[in-house]
């Protein structure tokens, strides 16, 4: 049944690329298969099929007809809504029937950032002398040097990567294109990985992914989110809830803490809008405090 794979690669998504905790997964599936069972009653055959009045007929339901609080219905929203944006991105879907829906506005939650010594101690964590473990350790220097989601990093192909001007070109969401700079450590723990480790990994020549899997295919996002939980997290004594897309939003607040342009970074991201982009403004703000009182010169001054 289409709901049925259409909800499996959501929560996929959850887990891989938003790094949401087991509870929280369970509660959008559970949310979802009501909306579900609500939709085939209306006789839609996936979540694709679902129309605008559909959604807004199942939230008047449930606030009218089950008496649920406004509260629920609002959380019931936001996991549609997230669910649509999904299949809008993977192109599973064309329109999103929630776009001209309001939903109670709530504080933004800001994304979960590693400091600078928590990225250096995940970096170092993987054993080099390990060939799955040197490949699992450019993964990681990759995804830090240059923001990539793990989406992206999985899908690079080895023509991708120019050594020689020290950038990878990535294709985002909707197929966008960007360019992004890659910082000298990752570019040589990359090429050790494709002169000593790839070689051994590949089992059919004309496979062209960057990074393979020990079967010789490509690397999947479920794949590298297991072995980070399981291996790297734990050796780096960082937080359980720690994901893939940690790196990501650690990178750009690192980038902004340094001094780099708004813009800059939304181009690295491959941000559609800056208004995304602006969110690590309010990560990075205890930092910029310490920098300003620190450094600038009327900062301690009472006068």
């Amino acid at each position: 049944m289409a709901f049925d794979w259409e909800l499996d690669g959501f929560v996929e998504f959850l887990v891989v690329e938003r790094g949401r905790s087991e509870n929280t997964v369970a509660a959008y599936r559970r949310d979802l298969l009501d909306y579900s069972a609500f939709l085939q009653k209306r006789g839609r055959r996936s979540y694709e099929e679902a129309q605008p009045e559909d959604v807004r007929e199942y939230l008047t339901q449930l606030q009218q007809k089950q008496g649920r609080k406004r509260a629920t219905a609002a959380r019931r929203l936001s996991a549609i809504r997230m669910l649509h944006r999904y299949l809008l991105r993977e192109g599973i879907t064309q329109a999103d029937p929630t776009v001209t829906l309001d939903t109670p506005k709530v504080s933004r939650r800001l994304p979960h950032v590693l400091s600078v010594d928590e990225c250096r101690r995940l970096l170092r964590a993987p054993n080099l002398q390990h060939r799955l473990e040197l490949r699992d350790a450019a993964m990681l220097a990759l995804m830090y040097a240059t923001g990539l989601r793990v989406s992206e990093l999985v899908s690079l192909r080895l023509g991708n990567v120019n050594f020689e001007e020290g950038i990878v070109r990535v294709v985002g969401k909707g197929d966008k294109e960007r360019i992004v700079p890659v910082a000298a450590p990752a570019l040589a723990l990359l090429r050790r990985y494709l002169d000593d480790v790839r070689p051994g990994l590949t089992r059919h020549p004309r496979e062209d992914g960057l990074f393979l899997s020990q079967r010789g295919k490509r690397m999947t996002r479920t794949n590298f989110w297991v072995r980070l939980k399981k291996l790297y997290l734990p050796r780096a004594g960082l937080p359980h809830e720690t994901s893939p897309h940690t790196l990501r939003h650690s990178f750009a607040t690192h980038l902004l803490e340094g001094g780099a342009d708004l813009r800059a970074i939304q181009d690295m991201l491959g941000h559609a809008s800056l208004s995304t982009t602006q969110v690590y403004t309010h990560v990075g703000e205890p930092h910029l405090r310490e920098v300003f009182e620190e450094t600038h010169p009327r900062a301690k001054s009472q006068e």
